[in-house]
């Protein structure tokens, strides 16, 4: 039986606790491509640990993360609805509204403890320019930390680090990557040396490892750092590769280092005895950065260029698969079955419907939301996905500004009359390589329909807002009917 939530303040005034009350961990990587893991082919990279759990799980070979960026993509995770229904149309741009009802809300409505650990990039951790990181201009004004957006517990840092020993600045740019680590309110200082992930991982095991003892359901967001630039690894990670050039060495090591803190996760899982009570997501929050061109000379910044998109067209920063089709799994011992791949169409927005459907109970007003519960497919139903799945972005000029997929199409849309619509058969032609828009018109017709439909639903959002208090922030795509 699901519960209906009637008001937010209802939501956070009496916590209830469901009857069926599993763990819930979402994992997401930093810029990592979809070609960049074991579990989608890669031969050369060590994931062994990220690979047994999709193995032992239900890989998604059609999951995107919807924004092409970072700051847009966690924002749709927090909340189920488009980053730019609330004006986080790019990275640094804005925060995290208090009035979204995010995920940590949800869980703690249902007698969960929560806690985040890694990056947030959703807002500013102070209001003193002299800590935050990038555009200390606006510090003040896109305070938003994980502490006042309903986490019991945190660890974390504005924005991305230095993936390896994070306190070296050599070849850093500052202070936008200078090392700041919060938990609830307070700058956490230490010798911060080896593995970046590991260091907040360590933090998220504690959390994990407390909310065991004291029996208690948790829910929380553990977001890391790799393979997302300043990219360093360490000596022995870059041993593992020792035909590659330098910049590989540090790249794969990176993931290689994240892979083994999935590792250490699920081991803390098993000794605890509380594996099959624990689901667990894992994505990545874009495509991977650069041209996919390495630099002759290695440096923390031009590693990344090594990503992998797959088969994919475009990369980061674009609406093309490349830059939002990314590496995902779902795991849950006893509910979702092991060894099942899906080419299900299924995305970040979808995470905080999913959620409410898991613990019972229904999202708290009638706000839009545009993701959809997937319990039903992680449970092997006949699921088939009955929304499409929007896009919108205005960060790479050589990409379409919005997109949809719906059913096996995804039609894309310039908003420049100079440039044609695409439209592609996503399911035959994942490369995006055949245009069908004047072959196919009535498919292209009613998916311009109704991804202008959207867009004039998502600007009446950004213009009035869906709640009270509400106020606006960022920008707003161009749009051209």
């Amino acid at each position: 039986m699901k519960i209906k939530l009637i008001a937010v303040s209802c939501l956070l005034a009496l916590p209830m606790m469901a009857a069926n009350s599993p763990n819930v961990i979402f994992l997401m990587a930093d810029d990592l491509g979809f070609g960049d893991v074991g579990f989608n082919g890669n031969d050369l990279v060590q994931t062994p640990h990220l690979d047994r759990m999709a193995n032992d799980g239900l890989r998604f070979t059609r999951f995107y993360s919807v924004g092409p960026v970072c700051s847009p993509t966690r924002a749709c995770v927090q909340t189920g609805r488009h980053s730019i229904r609330f004006g986080m149309i790019n990275v640094n741009v804005g925060k995290l509204p208090e009035g979204e009802i995010n995920m940590a809300q949800i869980a703690k409505s249902q007698g969960y403890t929560t806690g985040h650990f890694g990056k947030w990039h959703l807002g500013t951790m102070t209001r003193d320019p002299e800590l935050s990181g990038p555009s200390p201009a606006s510090t003040a004004e896109r305070y938003g930390p994980p502490w006042e957006r309903n986490y019991d517990v945190t660890f974390t840092t504005e924005t991305n680090i230095a993936t390896w020993d994070p306190l070296d600045e050599t070849g850093l740019r500052l202070p936008k990557h200078r090392v700041h680590f919060w938990s609830n309110g307070t700058e956490i200082k230490d010798d911060w040396k080896g593995s970046s992930e590991k260091i907040m991982m360590d933090r998220a095991l504690e959390f994990v490892e407390t909310a065991a003892a004291n029996d208690t359901p948790f829910m929380t967001t553990i977001w890391f750092y790799g393979p997302h630039s300043p990219t360093r690894a360490g000596e022995e990670l870059r041993a593992l590769y020792p035909h590659e050039t330098l910049g590989r060495q540090h790249y794969l090591g990176s993931i290689t280092s994240l892979d083994r803190e999935v590792g250490r996760l699920r081991q803390t899982l098993q000794e605890l005895g509380i594996e099959k009570d624990t689901l667990i997501f894992f994505c990545s929050d874009n495509g991977p950065e650069g041209t996919g061109t390495p630099e002759p000379e290695y440096n923390p910044y031009g590693g990344v260029y090594y990503g992998e998109a797959g088969e994919f067209k475009g990369r980061k920063r674009y609406l093309y698969n490349g830059g939002v089709c990314v590496p995902a799994f779902a795991f849950w011992p006893g509910r979702i079955d092991a060894g099942n791949t899906s080419d299900a169409p299924v995305c970040t927005l979808d995470y905080m419907p999913t959620l409410c459907a898991v613990l019972g109970i229904e999202p708290p007003d009638d706000r839009p939301i545009d993701g959809t519960n997937i319990l039903g497919l992680l449970e092997g139903e006949d699921w088939q996905r009955e929304t499409f799945i929007p896009f919108a972005s205005a960060v790479q000029s050589k990409s379409p500004t919005a997109s949809i997929v719906s059913g096996g199409h995804k039609l894309l849309l310039w908003m420049d009359d100079d440039k044609p619509d695409e439209l592609y058969d996503i399911q035959a032609d994942a490369s995006e390589s055949r245009n069908l828009v004047y072959d196919e018109p009535a498919i292209a017709a009613r998916l311009r329909t109704e991804l202008l439909g959207w867009l004039e639903s998502a600007e009446d959002s950004y213009e009035k807002g869906d709640y009270p208090g509400y106020t606006k922030q960022g920008r707003f795509i161009k749009v051209t009917p």
